[in-house]
């Protein structure tokens, strides 16, 4: 039997796994969106439009499923983590509102001219709707790092009885792991973008579809890809050192070091024992943990030695990390070889649009293992040196919870499959048309996932 802590952690993360998937999606897509837009104001060049209409419909399914799992996000504050707005409520809950209120609102007031107006507005208005609309995505996830990465490096504060009171709000907003842990998030959501229209337009491709429209925007996806991938390593350096100074106990996670050491290798490969307090199966290059680490080939890393109670369970933080940068390079590979291959021979060979399919969704893959370092890197803590994960959890029956998980797994299973049922559905009556009518830019964009489950 689990006990109601370990049920609610399944849960949340259960929650959190499937709601990321989609602002991951739309923060990105919202910018290509603007992008085809533009291009179509500043050439009246139909491909562009046919472009801005196919994305657009995937982009209102993606926000919609990302904001009914976003609500389900909320009630958990009530109904499993009770102590955690009890605690830390003055600083989450001005933030949370600030989301709302500044962003939230922008992006559903202005979308409804973004899906519906194309034909009612002129094109400026539309445009300006396009683009606040990608502002709002972008704003929102401003607010939602900013609180999560306060969650991990709390500044700004001061505790009276038990409670947190904010005192700096700028410190709050801006503390030292936000510019990192904001830049990396955004860059990630371009690189699940990228893939995801350059894997559906593979997609289209290898069914027939001889059309511009698909290569065009396979074309742009590439060349996005290609330009973010390696911007992503640089930016995940610098958030690695940043973690370091701030959470060294996660990187020695991160790392697999149970013991301070100077010169550190770098695994490639390894079988964490949290009750040997060692590494079976080692594979790495010495000294290199610690030159990239510290840029000093015999630089020292505090290991878990340092941090006995007080660090997060080593195996999952350790395969996530390995998981994430191993996909990052592998994007970073099949990116430059596709725009490589795209400027030679101006177009794809079979065995690379393939490629792109199976990488649809390797942004989702990379994205939920960067998460996971992140959030079980911060254990046993839910606000770093605040409050503990144990501390904030509801004592309600564990069967309460089991229940409630029971369903949210099989509502997102269904929705998981509608989602993808409709996307690939939409692809392939895509091949068969030349151009989407104006009337299927405002089908109800769940009524396709209703006919999709059928």
């Amino acid at each position: 039997m689990l006990d109601t802590l370990i049920l609610s952690r399944i849960q949340f993360a259960t929650n959190i796994s499937f709601h990321i998937l989609f602002p991951v999606i739309t923060i990105a897509l919202s910018w290509f969106l603007l992008f085809f837009k533009v291009r179509f104001v500043q050439t009246n060049d139909p491909v562009w439009m046919r472009a801005y209409r196919f994305w657009v419909k995937i982009f209102a399914l993606s926000f919609a499923l990302g904001v009914v799992s976003g609500i389900t996000m909320s009630f958990q504050f009530g109904t499993n983590w009770p102590k955690f707005m009890e605690t830390v409520g003055n600083i989450a809950g001005p933030l949370l509102g600030y989301e709302v209120l500044t962003a939230f609102f922008l992006e559903a007031g202005f979308l409804g001219i973004m899906l519906f107006g194309i034909n009612r507005v002129s094109p400026r208005v539309h445009t300006l709707s396009t683009f606040i609309v990608a502002f709002g995505t972008t704003l929102s996830s401003f607010w939602i790092l900013a609180l999560n990465s306060w969650m991990h490096t709390p500044q700004g504060y001061e505790m009276r009885n038990g409670v947190a009171f904010p005192v700096d709000w700028l410190a709050i907003i801006f503390n030292p792991s936000f510019p990192y842990r904001f830049t990396h998030m955004l860059i990630a959501s371009g690189l699940t973008a990228s893939f995801l229209i350059a894997g559906i337009s593979a997609y289209r491709l290898l069914k027939g579809d001889d059309k511009r429209a698909p290569k065009l925007t396979l074309k742009i996806a590439l060349t996005v890809a290609a330009i973010l991938a390696p911007t992503q390593a640089l930016v995940g350096d610098f958030h690695g050192l940043n973690t370091l100074e701030h959470q060294p106990q996660k990187v020695a996670a991160m790392e697999g070091i149970w013991h301070t050491e100077k010169g550190a290798p770098l695994l490639l490969f390894a079988l964490p024992d949290a009750e040997a307090k060692t590494n079976h199966f080692e594979i790495g290059i010495p000294n290199m943990a610690s030159l990239i680490l510290t840029h000093d080939l015999n630089g020292e890393i505090k290991g878990l030695n340092e941090f006995e109670g007080n660090h997060p369970p080593v195996m999952p933080v350790f395969f996530s990390f390995r998981i994430m940068v191993g996909l990052g390079f592998l994007m970073l590979f099949v990116a430059w070889t596709g725009r490589i291959q795209l400027w030679r021979k101006k177009e794809l060979s079979p065995w690379v649009l393939k490629t792109l399919l199976f990488m649809t969704f390797s942004g989702w893959v990379a994205t939920l293992a960067g998460w996971y370092v992140t959030e079980i890197g911060r254990q046993p803590w839910l606000v770093t040196g605040v409050l503990s994960v144990k501390d904030a959890a509801t004592d309600i029956a564990s069967s309460n919870v089991g229940l409630s998980l029971i369903a949210y797994l099989i509502l997102y299973t269904v929705l998981m499959i509608a989602y993808l049922h409709t996307i690939f559905t939409m692809a392939g009556r895509a091949v068969e048309i030349e151009e989407i009518s104006d009337d299927e830019i405002t089908k109800p964009v769940i009524t396709s996932a209703i006919e999709g489950l059928k």
